[in-house]
């Protein structure tokens, strides 16, 4: 079960031209939003990563603007498990279950996956929040990430184990965002 003081949401890569050539861009963008304001939302930590910005292109407008406060850990491996930064500011936070979103899933967000799962993490793939180029791609990294334990989940499901009740402010916050 999810709890709001054990995770950390991870973003994998949005970013470039790449971004804009994901299958159903749009509803992965808005999810990945809606991931963000969330988190703001429950106080939960976000790694925010990149790869390559130099000659893949920064993060998409549409998402950095809602991480304006923080900076991106820049990586050169597919697996954000192979940035240093990455792994000191994970440990640094003290939690364990990663809400795991981004591109590609059966690329980067799968690497990163299978890493943090063999480090002892518990993952939770937000599967409504992660894309590639083609369908076939997507479903296939999902499949997996899931055979090697990740848990899979989507942005209102992941949300509401959190909040646990329906209730007080942040349930009425988290509604907003996901309507």
């Amino acid at each position: 079960m999810l709890k709001k003081k054990r995770a950390v949401l991870v973003i994998v890569d949005v970013q470039g031209r790449l971004a804009t050539l994901m299958h159903e861009k749009e509803k992965f963008f808005a999810n990945v939003i809606r991931m963000i304001k969330a988190a703001r939302i429950l106080d939960i930590p976000i790694l925010w990563n990149e790869q390559l910005p130099d000659k893949l292109g920064e993060t998409i407008p549409e998402l950095k603007e809602h991480l304006a406060d923080l900076s991106p850990l820049v990586k050169k491996s597919f697996s954000c498990c192979g940035n240093p930064d990455f792994e000191k500011s994970l440990k640094e936070l003290g939690r364990w279950q990663i809400l795991l979103t981004g591109m590609e899933s059966h690329v980067c967000v799968y690497q990163t996956a299978l890493d943090l799962i063999e480090e002892g993490y518990d993952v939770h793939l937000v599967a409504d929040a992660v894309s590639s180029r083609t369908a076939e791609n997507r479903e296939i990294g999902i499949a997996a990430m899931k055979k090697a334990g990740a848990s899979v989940t989507s942005v209102e499901m992941a949300l509401f184990e959190i909040l646990k009740t329906a209730e007080g402010e942040p349930f009425k916050q988290i509604i907003q965002i996901v309507k």
